[in-house]
């Protein structure tokens, strides 16, 4: 936006915030996991088994990493039945298989899995299945978000500090490169470019270290296992982190040389340009730092991946040169020192037009951003990552409002600067003439003396022994105005920050809706129980199959097989099957199973409501002997 054209910057903010709201409701179609989920397993969640499996295999939407500890599997005394831990299968990178022991009692099984998606964060979830029969169990998993743990919180303040770290570096270089030269060679500007340099460096180390039990949810002594750090070397948040940490070593030599061009100009000298090489290598630069975040977070999974990692670039770019550059803009303008000059207004100039160009890349970035992350306008309520972009969203709407009287100042002191100065100009040559007041019998002494001897300064005057004060000039007014403005921008791009921060680490919407719906579908479609009875005759016993499918509310098929001892069909002359809902008092509900010559099955049978359900089950073995045993099964909502 040019300076002077405030109705155009606001049509411009308000065409890109319906723009966005436009691609949140219409941006449904389509799928995009940022963050795994798992989409199957066998054996299923519930599933009750005759015989003991050799594995479990776990399925996800997409690629997945693991340490030794990934999937444990514990036997119903909470002992660990996996002897090794969990490989992909057949080279497939989004499964998980564990071995088991070769023996299984019978019993409930608890299957507790924590792997690492593949933009790098954790997550974790637990199931169980039984062998022969259903039986209590001491297994303890823990319940709660992958990431809220010490080490977790601890993680994501680092990151933050990450951010900001490369919002000083990218902002303060923009700024000197674009808006005004002459401000490397001031020392409050060199002093925020190293601050940005060291908290950079400092927290992509103390990432590295954090990493390994970041997606194991081991305790924080844990940083310093060595065996974790070459784990974390070869996965994919780690190269990014170590590539992020060369870089800097890069950088750190090229501010280096640039200081030492920049030596000796502290007193007001011109600095010396920049070399043909320096821009482009600092572009190149910022490309590569911002590229290891892309590279290894939301924007490297999913769906077009190649269009979401250089849209994840610009968009962090854009932030450090907006926020970055604010930063700096308030430390020049809020200078106090006699030395220290006064940010032109041409540079602010400059400034506005690639602060405004920043914010716009921001906008349309971002726009692309919740549309991917999001999907629908349902999700921005019911989702955890809607919720939180809903409140980003406002906090950048008022940080546009903010930088719109910004710009209105800086438009106003871009016109009102160059009439100040020339008027200053004419005061300063030709001052009035000095009225010296005469006295007779003394000495002359000046008027304004103070008992001290020191003559006073007017109040605002330019400096001691001078009677000239510099007068307040309209840009004056301007440039207090644009201070206050931008440091409330400054304030509020740091709460954007922090929220973008928490984003970054927040399962997105359609990966959550996702997750729901490979739950939903990879549910136990048939409920299968086996209840023992007696058959009448010594040491014979015998069992019955009921299958139920798909054991939800509403209409079911019910199919009813009966065993004799050693396995084999049985032929029953009567098979009598009632459900009861004893919590509700509904029921008994007869199945009405017919005989259908080797099996007996109803097709018919409706059930009204979720929860847990008694089967009576009574078998007559002869004309005279029946037995009735009962069993409980678990009817689940419809999924419609």
């Amino acid at each position: 936006m040019r300076p002077g054209s405030p109705r155009t910057g606001t049509s411009l903010t308000v065409l890109a915030l319906l723009t966005a709201v436009f691609a949140l409701i219409v941006g449904g179609a389509g799928s995009a996991f940022a963050h795994a989920g798992l989409s199957g397993s066998d054996p299923g969640d519930g599933v009750v088994l005759k015989t003991a499996p050799k594995a479990v295999t776990l399925t996800f939407t997409e690629s997945v990493g693991f340490s030794d500890d990934s999937v444990r599997v514990l036997s119903p005394g909470n002992e660990r039945v996996n002897p090794r831990p969990a490989e992909h299968v057949d080279g497939k990178d989004n499964t998980a298989r564990v071995d088991l022991s070769d023996e299984l009692s019978q019993g409930t099984y608890t299957v507790a899995w924590r792997v690492v998606s593949a933009d790098g964060h954790p997550i974790s979830g637990a199931f169980v299945f039984s062998v022969g029969e259903p039986s209590e169990t001491a297994a303890v998993v823990p319940t709660g978000s992958p990431t809220d743990t010490a080490v977790g919180r601890l993680y994501g303040f680092v990151r933050y500090v990450a951010y900001s770290g490369l919002a000083l570096l990218v902002g303060v270089t923009a700024f000197v490169v674009v808006c005004w030269p002459a401000a490397a060679s001031l020392r409050p500007v060199r002093r925020q470019l190293a601050v940005g340099w060291v908290m950079l460096v400092a927290s992509t180390v103390a990432l590295l270290l954090l990493r390994g039990p970041y997606e194991t949810a081991g305790p924080l002594t844990s940083a310093f296992d060595l065996s974790q750090w070459g784990r974390t070397a070869t996965g994919r948040p780690g190269g990014a982190l170590l590539a992020r940490l060369a870089l800097l070593a890069v950088a750190a030599v090229a501010v280096k040389r640039s200081a030492v061009r920049f030596r000796g100009q502290d007193g007001g000298a011109e600095p010396q340009a920049l070399g043909s090489r320096a821009r482009p290598a600092g572009a190149v630069l910022a490309l590569g730092l911002a590229l290891t975040w892309a590279a290894a977070e939301h924007a490297s999974a999913g769906i077009q991946v190649l269009l979401a990692v250089p849209v994840a670039v610009l968009h962090l770019l854009a932030m450090g040169v907006w926020l970055g550059g604010l930063i700096t803009v308030v430390l020049l303008l809020r200078s106090r020192g006699d030395t220290a000059p006064a940010i032109p207004a041409a540079a602010m100039s400059r400034f506005s037009t690639l602060a405004f160009a920043a914010v716009a890349v921001l906008v349309g970035t971002g726009v692309y951003q919740s549309w991917r992350q999001v999907g629908s306008w349902g999700a921005l309520t019911t989702t955890s990552y809607g919720r939180t972009l809903v409140v980003k969203v406002a906090a950048v709407v008022v940080v546009l409002c903010v930088a719109f009287f910004s710009r209105r100042w800086t438009a106003r002191l871009v016109r009102e600067a160059p009439a100040a100065a020339r008027k200053l100009k004419l005061k300063l040559r030709e001052p009035e003439p000095e009225r010296v007041r005469e006295t007779v019998g003394a000495p002359s002494v000046p008027a304004a003396a103070e008992p001290s001897g020191r003559p006073e300064t007017p109040r605002g005057g330019e400096a001691e022994g001078t009677d000239t004060q510099r007068p307040v000039t309209p840009a004056d007014a301007y440039r207090r105005r644009l201070r206050r403005t931008v440091a409330v921008e400054v304030v509020l791009g740091v709460v954007v920050l922090a929220i973008t921060t928490v984003l970054t680490g927040t399962q997105p919407s359609r990966a959550a809706a996702g997750s729901a719906t490979a739950a939903a579908g990879h549910e136990p479609q048939v409920r299968v129980v086996t209840v023992p009875f007696d058959m009448g005759t010594a040491n014979h016993q015998g069992s019955v199959q009921i299958s139920l499918e798909p054991g939800r509310v509403g209409e079911n098929t019910v199919e009813a097989v009966v065993y004799t001892a050693d396995g084999g069909l049985a032929t029953v002359p009567e098979l009598r099957l009632t459900l009861t809902q004893e919590d509700l008092g509904i029921g008994p509900i007869d199945a009405k199973l017919t005989n259908q010559k080797g099996y007996w099955a109803a097709y018919d049978l409706r059930l009204p409501m979720p929860g847990e359900w008694t089967m009576n089950i009574t078998v007559r073995t002869s004309e005279i002997d029946q037995v009735t045993v009962r069993e409980t099964v678990r009817i689940t909502p419809s999924s419609s």
